[in-house]
């Protein structure tokens, strides 16, 4: 007994007498000034032996004759590698990088660049790509882009949908500051409610997404940053104006409040009152249309107490109207005197993030995340109604924290979604109210060299989907310079709002069916997914210049899925899956940058995506199998002080046959064939930049003129059996042009 209070008496000064290293990681700033590097690893080679800088950049970890060599390392930095033979004070500058964590894939301004560092696939799309392209709202904000693919979903309303890893965006996790926003009612139309000029950058992100955002993300998850009112210009002015007659306007009002308060007032209005039918078909071949849509931004930052915090607040209403052209709401509204549509969004947000990191210990930060969103649709599709009210609430606390050193990262919290729904659909009302809450937990092990994985696992309550755990797992291992080894796989599940993420059939004469009744939602069961993927990049040298080319493979399994079958053309047909439904995809990317300010990007993709239909299994239609893209962007060099210069960029999409859904029980003049033909577009936008404050571009959008000859099945009996809007394999309205200006104010 004397022995052990002997030894419990001594430990204390037995773990004082351990030897330790002190120390202090400093940044060069300005080129010359130096200031203390908070948040830098700093551990001993081939141990477990680490410790993180304090806010003053300051150190401390113990020390045994064994260990001769202490690695410090920061993100952008150089990893530096320092020999240790005794105890002894250490001041230590680390010096900045450009090439640690990213690769550029779009020279000089880093406009697309992809991470060789994270265990997730990420590209990343700055602002600079997206003023390539008119951009007018996110949904134009990926022509540049192979690995999102955009088309319209129908004829006749002009929507955009896109689609990743063969799947359309309901199998996305579309989110704002990493705040799921593209769901439920606003599904078939939300692209188009966020401005272009809204947008920082957007974070694409293959296969299944993290655990910390939801359980929903299947093929993956798009992100898009908004501006800061810190940081965006103090004025903004973007004027757009198209051969089509569509006209934009997208200004920015920000300032500074005080010394830690920061707001911006951020207006876009878009409008389009001409009527166009350029295929003779008795159909505007774009809607008429007008939207306004403002948001108020505010910032708070206090870097001392490490608090950062944004609150948004946005109202949108957006009016749609589109069928014949002699369609008059006034008159013809739900009759048969003309066919025409009108789709009328009202929809207000807030939405607040809270983020703290302790100043003390940097490793240990707190998020808070809240939204509040009332979505309110009213609409009619001929003699179709449709009218939805969405009312959704969003929550999400989120902890950072580290075991050990910084090589071993934790992210835990809570989250809770409500969402309610009131929809009158097919002559009857749909209401149903949706409740979850849910614990998660990611782990991240990063050896600050070959070797990152993040594992991650949720569990979930629901009142509709019942209790059930979700895991995603993500590692990248680079097995030699320049090289980045990426494997994933994940489970997603999601409640299906058929008719909110399938509106394009109300503009078709077929009858809905629901031919399931025993499921929660609509009758029908939840969809589940597993996703499964691997990826390869590698930088190399190319004649002299710098080039990566990236390889990627994704599956999707669904397990369960809400079948839409479109075989029968005088039907759809929701039910459950029973039988295989796949989703393949392979795409291999080329990025050169050829000579100086000029870059090449090209692509090749290819899909096979099947589903088990009741009529056996078969490819999904309106899928190309095979996708060319290629992109070619150039500027002209500029002195030193110097600021005017050209840019130039030109962009083509290739894609291959397309399978409609069977038309071989219509009569033989409503009937199509198996497959479309091919189509090639092409775009190119020129820019002048005549000082930091001024600049102007002119573009045009399939400039070659391709077009879908007849687009609208019926059209020539709109009210009749045949009539269908959803056979769109290609553009439809031809070549448009634009021109434009963009102001600003630092």
């Amino acid at each position: 007994m004397k022995k052990i209070i002997y030894i419990m008496l001594m430990m204390p000064l037995i773990m004082l007498s351990q030897e330790k290293i002190e120390g202090v990681v400093t940044e060069k700033v300005d080129g010359s000034k130096l200031f203390p590097l908070a948040g830098a690893n700093v551990f001993w080679l081939d141990t477990s032996i680490g410790a993180v800088t304090d806010i003053d950049g300051k150190f401390s970890i113990a020390y045994e004759p064994s260990y001769t060599k202490l690695v410090i390392s920061y993100v952008g930095f150089k990893t530096d590698t320092l020999t240790i033979t005794k105890p002894r004070f250490i001041k230590h500058l680390l010096e900045a990088t450009s090439d640690l964590d990213q690769i550029t894939l779009t020279a000089r301004k880093r406009a697309t660049s992809r991470s060789y560092m994270s265990a997730q696939n990420i590209m990343t799309i700055s602002s600079d790509e997206l003023l390539k392209a008119a951009c007018c709202n996110l949904s134009e904000s990926f022509e540049t882009n192979p690995s999102i693919d955009v088309n319209f979903s129908d004829a006749v309303t002009g929507t955009r949908q896109i689609k990743m890893l063969g799947l359309t965006s309901k199998y996305i996790l579309i989110t704002t500051e990493n705040i799921p926003s593209i769901r439920g009612a606003s599904q078939a139309y939300g692209l188009s409610f966020i401005p272009g000029t809204w947008v920082e950058s957007i974070q694409i992100t293959k296969g299944a997404g993290s655990v910390v955002n939801g359980f929903e993300s299947i093929a993956g998850q798009i992100n898009a940053e908004l501006q800061k009112p810190s940081k965006d210009d103090k004025f903004f002015l973007n004027l757009y104006g198209a051969s089509s007659q569509r006209l934009e306007l997208n200004t920015h009002f920000n300032t500074k409040v005080s010394e830690k308060w920061s707001t911006g007032l951020y207006v876009h209005g878009n409008t389009h009152q001409e009527k166009h039918d350029v295929n003779d078909d008795g159909f505007l071949d774009m809607p008429l249309y007008n939207q306004i849509n403002v948001m108020n931004r505010w910032q708070y930052t206090n870097p001392e107490k490490g608090f950062v915090s944004f609150i948004n607040v946005r109202y949108l209403n957006d009016a749609k109207q589109s069928g014949q052209l002699d369609f008059n709401p006034d008159t013809d509204r739900l009759t048969t005197n003309a066919w025409g549509s009108e789709i009328d969004t009202e929809r207000f947000e807030v939405s607040a993030k809270l983020g703290y990191v302790n100043p003390e210990v940097p490793w240990q930060s707190l998020g808070v995340q809240f939204a509040f969103s009332s979505h309110n649709q009213e609409s009619y599709f001929g003699l179709n109604q449709y009218d939805i009210n969405h009312n959704s609430v969003y929550s999400n606390v989120i902890y950072n924290t580290i075991i050990s050193d910084s090589r071993h990262k934790v992210k835990t919290g809570l989250g809770f979604t409500y969402d309610h729904y009131d929809e009158y659909a097919i002559g009857l009302d749909f209401e149903r109210s949706e409740r979850s809450a849910g614990a998660f937990f990611e782990y991240a092990y990063d050896d600050l060299d070959k070797l990152t994985v993040t594992a991650g696992l949720r569990f979930d309550t629901h009142n509709l989907l019942g209790e059930f755990v979700t895991p995603r797992l993500h590692a990248r291992y680079t097995p030699w310079e320049k090289s980045a080894f990426r494997a994933s796989i994940g489970r997603g599940k999601r409640s299906a709002n058929i008719f909110a993420e399938n509106q394009n059939m109300f503009a078709t004469s077929r009858t809905i069916n629901i031919l399931n009744t025993n499921g929660n939602i609509y009758g029908l069961d939840p969809e589940i997914a597993w996703n499964y993927g691997v990826s390869y990049l590698q930088g190399f040298n190319l004649f002299g210049r710098k080039a990566d080319i990236t390889f990627d493979y994704y599956k999707t399994d669904f397990t369960n899925q809400v079948v839409i079958d479109w075989e029968n053309p005088q039907e759809v047909n929701f039910y459950n899956l029973e039988g295989d439904s796949f989703a393949n995809s392979f795409q291999v990317e080329l990025n050169y940058n050829v000579f100086e300010n000029f870059d090449f990007r090209t692509a090749y993709k290819y899909y096979d995506v099947q589903t088990s239909y009741t009529s056996g299994k078969l490819s999904k239609p309106l899928i190309p199998k095979h996708r060319f893209f290629a992109n070619a962007s150039y500027e002209t060099p500029v002195e030193e002080g110097e600021f005017a210069r050209w840019k130039f960029d030109l962009t083509y999409n290739w894609l291959s046959e397309q399978r409609f859904s069977s038309t071989i029980s219509n009569p033989a003049t409503y009937r199509l064939p198996e497959q479309s033909p091919t189509v090639g577009t092409l775009n190119a936008q020129v820019t002048k930049v005549f000082s930091p404050k001024f600049e102007v571009y002119l573009g045009g959008e399939n400039i070659t003129n391709v077009r879908q000859n007849n687009p609208i099945l019926g059209a020539d009996e709109p009210f009749g059996s045949n009539f269908d809007t959803t056979f769109v394999y290609g553009p439809i309205f031809g070549s448009m042009y634009y021109a434009g200006l963009r102001y600003r104010i630092k």
